[in-house]
């Protein structure tokens, strides 16, 4: 698999958390699985600064599911450490979305993820396409 590369899009959001001790593996440094969660936690922290959190998705029958992860980890991050995560949706086709995040500390880039999410109808499990209303809250705009 080829490096994940990219820029950080201008409707990025940001989402600061700090590296606990219950983060960490006997390794020192935070776990594979942890950085899945903070995959997850920007992802809600951005669908709730739009108006869309879990809540508004129960209201409006739609729920977001993961369907793939791929992950980069270039430097390892530590308890105590400030990591800011900017996370965007890169592409949207149908009912699945690319979402990019970016984890940096200090200015140094720790990991850059792609997960693929796909929206689906949570009574009946089948996919649903994304509405425009939705792309436009996340500021997305097809390139």
């Amino acid at each position: 698999m080829a490096a994940l590369q990219f820029d950080v899009s201008s409707s990025a959001h940001l989402h600061t958390f700090r590296v606990e001790a219950a983060d960490i593996d006997e390794f020192g440094h935070a776990n594979n699985v942890v950085w899945i969660r903070w995959i997850n936690d920007a992802a809600l922290s951005h669908a709730c600064a739009v108006g869309l959190g879990p809540d508004v998705g129960r209201e409006q029958g739609f729920v977001w599911v993961v369907r793939r992860h791929d992950i980069e980890y270039l430097l390892p991050a530590f308890e105590g450490q400030t990591i800011e995560c900017a996370t965007w949706p890169a592409q949207v086709r149908g009912a699945t979305s690319l979402r990019r995040c970016l984890f940096r500390c200090d200015g140094r880039v720790l990991a850059r993820a792609e997960t693929t999410w796909a929206l689906l109808n949570p009574r009946t499990g089948k996919p649903r396409r994304v509405p425009r209303e939705m792309m436009e809250a996340y500021r997305y705009a097809a390139e």
